[in-house]
């Protein structure tokens, strides 16, 4: 193993062996995005190793500005950058999302962006390989968190007859939240912010069926004060903290973004502690290095049997 083999430069987690940066902060001549979340998928790369579901997200939303030159990639397919042999696999996180699994002088580096174990019929199931190195994101890398079965969370909502606004992220979450919605609240209809419906058409023309949805229009609401639900992005959500005559929810695993809501909606795209331990043993590293989130208690939880090294 290389301690070296990723390190953090201002544009990112970089691999000197494979000169290519994984989901870089800023611009840069190579890119491996994982998936097309903000945060992970930036405008301006000029080339971008990613899967196919993710380049036309980019595209969707980044327009010209996605990447000059795109390199596609399906999952478990190997391709080479520099010295370093790449393959995707599924993360479980949104549409696309991609593990990396990187091979290098005889030993395999897997790296999971954002990744969760929880089934979503709206993108593929997570898919894990052995490895010598684990690079793990540990955005809820706390004991005390543990995210409930999403279903059970979905069918609160059946108790609530008054029209729902329920904050969501409108890529991924709003998607899996639709057909969660579909399938345990039948009763319910569901129209969408203007941000979030091209995102959906994008997942049914990819072959996700997301059931029935429709365009928000405020009359349509109006005239039916019960069983709507208005999803809505992070922004419009906070600008309708006044609004009347609605429950307001946020999906979230995050406590903080709970508060002042009238209902809570605990649902996470990303593993939970748990969840950490169960990658941990199907993976089998001989080392743990950490990402995206606090590692401080993994480390401490493992420091008698496993190396772990924080990014």
């Amino acid at each position: 193993m290389r301690a070296d083999f990723l390190i953090r430069k201002p544009e990112g987690i970089y691999c000197p062996y494979g000169d290519f940066y994984l989901d870089p902060y800023q611009p840069v001549a190579k890119a491996i995005i994982t998936h097309a979340h903000g945060d992970h998928a930036k405008a301006g790369n000029f080339q971008v190793f990613c899967t196919s579901a993710t380049q036309k997200i980019m595209t969707l939303r980044l327009k010209k500005n996605a990447g000059k030159d795109f390199q596609i990639h399906a999952y478990h397919q190997a391709f080479k950058i520099g010295e370093v042999t790449v393959s995707f696999l599924p993360a479980g996180h949104i549409l696309g999302s991609a593990m990396v699994k990187m091979e290098f002088e005889n030993c395999i580096y897997l790296f999971t962006g954002d990744y969760k174990l929880q089934a979503d019929e709206t993108c593929e199931p997570v898919s894990f390989c052995k490895a010598d190195v684990l690079i793990t994101e540990t955005t809820f890398a706390n004991p005390a968190i543990q995210h409930p079965d999403p279903v059970k969370e979905i069918q609160k909502l059946n108790q609530i007859e008054s029209n729902i606004l329920l904050g969501v992220y409108g890529l991924g979450k709003a998607q899996r939240l639709t057909k969660l919605i579909q399938k345990n609240c039948p009763e319910k209809q569901i129209w969408l912010h203007y941000a979030i419906y091209p995102i959906h058409q994008l997942y049914q023309n990819e072959g996700i069926d997301l059931g029935n949805f429709q365009h928000y229009h405020r009359k349509a609401m109006k005239e039916n004060p019960k069983n709507q639900i208005y999803m809505v992005p992070p922004l419009t959500f906070e600008s309708y903290s006044k609004a009347n005559g609605v429950v307001k929810m946020f999906a979230s695993g995050w406590e903080n973004l709970q508060n002042g809501n009238d209902e809570k909606l605990f649902i996470s795209d990303h593993v939970d502690w748990n969840d950490i331990l169960r990658t941990i043993k199907e993976v089998e590293p001989k080392e743990v290095w950490t990402i995206h989130g606090d590692g401080k208690q993994l480390k401490k939880y493992f420091s008698d049997t496993l190396e772990v090294k924080i990014l």
